[in-house]
């Protein structure tokens, strides 16, 4: 080898190294004109470092925390997420053992039987020889050869592999993330179905009292046919509600089901409301240069982006020749017993070159292949970055509309409550008829589903907003 320069011998790594992407200069989610939250509206949002782990328990309910407890250790999909994690690292340290030394052992046991009349040889009595003779021969050994990786194509291999075991690993803790999302997303799905449940029925409630007291008044000569049919028909308006409320809430049970790893038969009383729940007065957000650093998916896409540039180094090392070193040992005798002889025993020495010569443009292309999917991996990683900054930006702004919008309807629900208590008072004493008191229970239904609904949307904001800024999953 001496005819190679000496750097050469020694080797050298092709291709671009890695280096982090650079943290973002942004040092909030959303312009400085943005309208501010009203004093005093809860939750808020508190710039800093972010959700801490189990982020769910900010919710105040055990029964939710034992919920996503069993979701982690229990779904499929994530199960399945694990195990491909575990393929992956495997895969990792089988590439990295291709940089060591690769010894084998051999052993073989033969028998031949030769012709030597093809040989122009005859049969030699006096030697023990037919014209076929048998012959035995045992041989044990082995050999040991080394890939110099001139040019670092196993070293840049082997960081490939590791960046994509990376990739796979942050890929696994989203899922855990978004699991955990999801599991808080139907249960506050079935809450917020089991207060509208609850209002629905309230409101058929009052429609059955009002359709019994028209009847009476009818009966009583006080009241006409057309005040009962109109209470008859506003039951009856009333009532396909509860049946598809009931179907939402079945649908919600069994997605929550399969999110724990059951069916929906063992599931279980699901019997949560809204009020069981806290909502928590301060949400941690991670700022945005903490956040490309702790988010799951923008890591796998980092990871990604690491694995490509890699490719680039892979692709050029195959551009260059390379040297293997190897020796082999082997004993071969005629018989067992003289395996250990030293007459037997041969071996060799030897140091192969490869080059590539001419390949049609091939080896160039696939270079030129992985630099563009460097670049590709580089867009795909800053398109993350800058989705996930939208994301954490909207439910900003939908924290701040949430907490406005639930007084809002609250307010709304209280002139509605007090305008159907007046108009049933009205009406006992004659000032008004069935309608009115009919019209005034539909504004009261209406804003009280509009409550419901704005609580629940309140809560499920917050939850993305965990999810979008849960650093706190990733330990670095």
């Amino acid at each position: 080898m001496a005819f190679f320069p000496a750097a050469l011998v020694a080797g050298c790594t092709v291709g671009p190294d890695f280096h982090r992407p650079a943290a973002p200069v942004a040092t909030a989610y959303r312009a400085a004109d943005d309208v501010a939250p009203a004093a005093g509206a809860a939750p808020q949002a508190s710039l800093g470092e972010g959700p801490q782990a189990q982020w769910w328990r900010a919710f105040g309910s055990d029964a939710l925390d034992q919920l996503v407890d069993q979701a982690l250790a229990h779904n499929e999909s994530l199960a399945a997420s694990d195990a491909t994690l575990a393929a992956a690292q495997a895969q990792w340290r089988a590439v990295l053992g291709r940089r060591a030394p690769q010894i084998d052992a051999n052993s073989r046991a033969e028998q031949q039987q030769v012709n030597l009349a093809a040989f122009g040889f005859g049969a030699s009595p006096a030697l023990g020889l037919d014209g076929n003779p048998d012959f035995h021969l045992y041989s044990v050994g082995g050999g040991i050869s080394y890939d110099l990786d001139l040019f670092g194509g196993l070293k840049r291999q082997a960081e490939q592999s590791g960046s994509l075991a990376l990739a796979q690993q942050r890929q696994t803790e989203a899922a855990h993330l978004a699991l955990a999302g999801q599991v808080v997303n139907q249960v506050l799905t079935i809450a917020a179905i089991r207060s509208q449940m609850a209002a629905q029925q309230a409101l058929l409630s009052d429609d059955a009292r009002n359709l019994d007291l028209m009847q009476k008044r009818q009966q009583g000569g006080e009241g006409t046919a057309v005040e009962v049919l109109s209470a008859q028909a506003q039951l009856a308006a009333d009532r396909p509600a509860l049946p598809a409320l009931q179907q939402q809430l079945a649908q919600a049970r069994a997605t929550l089901a399969t999110l724990l790893g059951m069916t929906p038969d063992t599931l279980g009383k699901t019997d949560f409301t809204l009020e069981q729940f806290a909502l928590p007065a301060q949400v941690p957000v991670s700022l945005p240069s903490a956040l490309v650093h702790k988010r799951p998916d923008i890591l796998a896409a980092e990871a990604q982006l690491h694995a490509a540039t890699a490719e680039i180094g892979v692709a050029t090392a195959r551009l260059y020749p390379n040297i293997t070193l190897g020796a082999t040992l082997e004993q071969g005798a005629p018989g067992l017993g003289d395996l250990t002889a030293n007459a037997f025993r041969g071996y060799d020495l030897f140091a192969g070159l490869t080059a590539p010569i001419f390949h049609g443009g091939t080896l160039k292309a696939q270079r030129e292949a992985a630099v563009a999917r460097a670049r590709a991996a580089d867009h795909t990683y800053r398109q993350t970055v800058l989705t996930a900054f939208a994301q954490v930006a909207e439910l900003l702004h939908a924290l701040d509309n949430d907490a406005q919008g639930v007084a809002m309807q609250q307010d709304a629900l209280a002139v509605a409550d007090r305008a159907r208590t007046l108009s049933r008072k009205s009406f006992d004493v004659g000032n008004s008829g069935v309608l009115q008191v009919i019209d005034s229970q539909r504004t009261w239904q209406r804003a009280s589903t509009a409550l419901v609904q704005a609580r629940a949307q309140q809560f499920l904001n917050v939850a993305r907003l965990y999810v979008a800024t849960a650093g706190g999953w990733v330990t670095e």
